[in-house]
């Protein structure tokens, strides 16, 4: 990889825009990035992979000031990886309750799915046996409750 790449490049990388990019850096996401002779920016290999791995906290829902936290504990150095490994920790509880909840709401989807198939099959081979109550939810209200008066 090109150990220069300008916004544009690490935009279309990145599938980011070049204004999120420049906002990460006013924010302090991202540090200052070295800059060419007539004040573009130029991304290094490094600014790159940290972008990348901006993008994975994000898709992981964490929040924006948590990720200034982080970045701003990574700026300050070594002495500060016991409290960044900390904060991963406590958020990778956050997103494997996130991905548990996700799951139990899939398999719930996945029931209420099946139980339509099933109801749909019996409608289907039996169409007079619901009393002509199958449609009835297509009436307006009011039809409904003259019917049933």
């Amino acid at each position: 990889m090109e150990s220069h790449l300008s916004i544009d490049e690490v935009a279309k990388r990145t599938g980011l825009t070049a204004y999120t990019l420049r906002y990460y850096e006013r924010i302090g996401l991202i540090a200052p990035v070295h800059r060419a002779a007539g004040g573009q920016r130029r991304y290094a290999a490094s600014d790159l992979a940290w972008i990348e791995f901006l993008l994975r906290l994000r898709t992981t829902h964490m929040p924006i000031g948590k990720m200034q936290s982080f970045a701003t504990l990574r700026g300050a150095g070594d002495s500060t990886v016991p409290q960044r490994r900390r904060m991963l920790e406590a958020h990778l509880q956050d997103v494997l309750a996130e991905i548990e909840a996700m799951q139990q709401s899939a398999a719930s989807l996945q029931a209420k799915i099946a139980y339509y198939r099933t109801l749909e099959q019996s409608l289907a081979s039996h169409p007079t046996t619901d009393g002509g109550h199958a449609n009835e939810h297509r009436k307006p209200l009011r039809a409904r409750a003259r019917k049933t008066a």
